[in-house]
């Protein structure tokens, strides 16, 4: 095919440049390709629904209002909408790391639409990004708007649903383990006696909390900054407009989207997705910890403590024959350390505010949609291909609860601290159990006795 055929001719205010002749975006989206060959990473489809329903709610509005024909709106709209249903998907290039604020991705949105409402409506009137698409808008409002509204979707629609889910089969197991007395452990030392069932319960706790926290976030996603325009100022925009927006983005989403308490704060920070990422930082902390648990505990099988049997999903090793390891613990593992640096490169983003705008917006919404993204991925899988099939070995429980020196605290109150240390140090010594040592040294009486008895102790 002929270069000329290949490509189009088009002119901005820096002049002209060749855009691809089959690609929707034109010369500003171009211009970014050219000058962000970066890192290839593209926004998430969430986001870029955003963004079309934006876009069609504005032309709705923009409609009523008068600002536009219904026939160009009624295109934009249209055009707006299969924007919202993927179907243009390929053409939104612009990498990741652009341009601060986000001016190159909105511009994007902008003339994919604009040309396609162009041939919706049969090139009688040639519909332009700016003046028609981007009315009544600024990238300003319309780009952190876009980012709480893709995260209380994602949040809403995979994340918590995950987080329940994974309570629900943690509280299962509590349930289920509740007969189950093992060790407890402190420090990584024999602890008194308690169920396995308690050790679950805390995990099942654990995500429960943070699931209500987030709860408590979508608060602050539903506040949106759209008739802010220019940095807050409502610049040349009717003063109906920002009321209906809103009201045309919740009738479009059914999620209770409002104005911020400030609309300068709004325009200032990217206060939702900083709070959002300290929450899902908090999270994986947790998760961490659990999924450390349940490796030390599945540990063995034959030289661990192997108190409970994981499912086995993977082969282990490409020298060791037979060999199980607990993969989709550490893969877990892996995404919770990388939403924890995520959290990190948020925070100092944030920072970035200086006076009336962040610049890093686009690495912010970014950054902030994958980690809900690959945190609600983790939890499914967690949840069932590892949680849902775990079992508990009760032998091996019993063994090292019997054999645990912690025991020994039950005869604190019949015998006193210092004896009842004493004890326990000798039978760590002499490497023997402590019914036995206590049997030796005729002290165990029926009192003696019950106050060494696991059952008694939980």
């Amino acid at each position: 095919m002929d270069a000329e055929k290949q490509y189009r001719m088009e002119n901005d205010p820096l002049g002209n440049i060749m855009v691809p002749s089959s690609a929707y975006y034109g010369s500003q989206t171009q211009r970014a390709v050219e000058n962000f060959q970066i890192s290839g990473l593209r926004f998430p489809r969430p986001f870029i629904k955003a963004q079309g329903i934006i876009k069609a709610a504005a032309a709705a509005v923009n409609i009523e209002l008068g600002k536009l024909s219904p026939e160009m709106g009624n295109a934009i709209i249209e055009a707006a909408e299969e924007v919202m249903e993927g179907l243009w998907d390929s053409h939104f290039v612009v990498d990741v790391y652009q341009a601060g604020a986000g001016t190159s991705q909105n511009m994007n949105t902008n003339e994919v639409i604009a040309n396609r409402a162009t041939e919706i409506m049969g090139a009688s009137e040639k519909v332009h990004p700016n003046d028609h698409v981007n009315m009544s808008q600024s990238t300003n409002d319309t780009f952190p708007s876009s980012v709480n509204m893709a995260g209380a979707d994602m949040i809403i629609a995979k994340l918590l649903p995950a987080l329940e889910k994974l309570e629900q089969s943690l509280q299962k197991k509590a349930e289920q383990f509740m007969p189950v007395l093992k060790s407890g452990r402190t420090h990584l030392h024999d602890a008194v006696p308690m169920r396995l069932g308690q050790e679950f319960s805390g995990y099942a706790e654990s995500v429960r909390a943070v699931r209500r926290q987030l709860q408590n976030n979508l608060e602050l996603l539903y506040q949106l900054g759209l008739g802010g325009n220019a940095i807050g100022t409502s610049i040349n925009l009717e003063a109906e407009y920002t009321a209906k927006i809103l009201k045309e983005i919740r009738k479009r989403t059914n999620l209770p989207f409002c104005q911020p308490v400030n609309i300068f704060a709004f325009m200032q920070n990217m206060s939702a997705p900083i709070r959002c990422m300290m929450t899902l930082k908090e999270l994986a902390v947790h998760v961490i910890k659990m999924t450390s648990d349940l490796r030390l505990l599945s540990s063995g099988p034959r030289t661990g403590l192997a108190e409970i049997t994981l499912p086995s999903v993977q082969p282990g090793s490409t020298i060791m024959p037979g060999k199980v390891n607990p993969a989709i613990l550490e893969m877990t593992h892996m995404v919770c350390c990388q939403v924890i640096g995520y959290e990190t490169a948020v925070s100092t983003a944030g920072t970035a505010g200086q006076l009336e705008i962040n610049v890093m917006m686009p690495m912010i919404a970014y950054t902030f949609l994958h980690s809900i993204e690959i945190m609600s991925n983790a939890l499914q899988t967690l949840e069932a291909k590892c949680i849902n099939g775990i079992q508990a070995n009760e032998e091996q429980c019993q063994k090292w609860m019997e054999e645990s020196l912690a025991l020994v605290t039950g005869l604190s109150s019949k015998l006193g601290y210092d004896m009842a240390s004493e004890i326990g140090m000798q039978a760590d010594e002499q490497n023997k159990k402590l019914k036995d040592l206590l049997q030796e040294k005729e002290l165990l009486t029926d009192d003696v006795r019950h106050a060494i008895d696991p059952k008694g102790m939980v």
